[in-house]
């Protein structure tokens, strides 16, 4: 299928698809006409995309994911590499989440009372 049909049956935009391809995260092969196309997996593969960029994943760490996503869940089948860069990623959302929660006391306490 050519990239039109890719983003109609994912939602995502042509140029989202071509980030996606440049960041090593989807393939596709040239047509003679030098067209992308892609195979009916490709689907499968932007929704996982998708479901892993919304748990907050870089794309570099995706790009690491993706090989052992199953499904469009997706559903991961664990390697003990894998879970290690992933509880590496939670670890780090966690300390983000208590810097930004001292940041929102702090100015909290600079407005004083309402």
């Amino acid at each position: 299928m050519l990239i039109g049909e890719l983003s109609r049956r994912t939602g995502v935009s042509s140029r989202m698809l071509r980030y996606y391809e440049s960041q090593g995260l989807l393939a596709a092969e040239r047509g003679p006409n030098g067209y992308r196309e892609y195979g009916e997996e490709a689907v499968v593969s932007v929704r996982q995309i998708r479901a892993l960029l919304r748990a907050g994943l870089s794309t570099e760490v995706i790009r690491t994911v993706l090989p052992c996503a199953r499904g469009e869940q997706p559903v991961i089948h664990w390697c003990e590499e894998l879970r290690a860069i992933l509880n590496g990623e939670l670890a780090a959302m966690d300390e983000r989440i208590d810097a930004l929660q001292r940041s929102r006391g702090t100015l909290a306490e600079l407005l004083g009372p309402s």
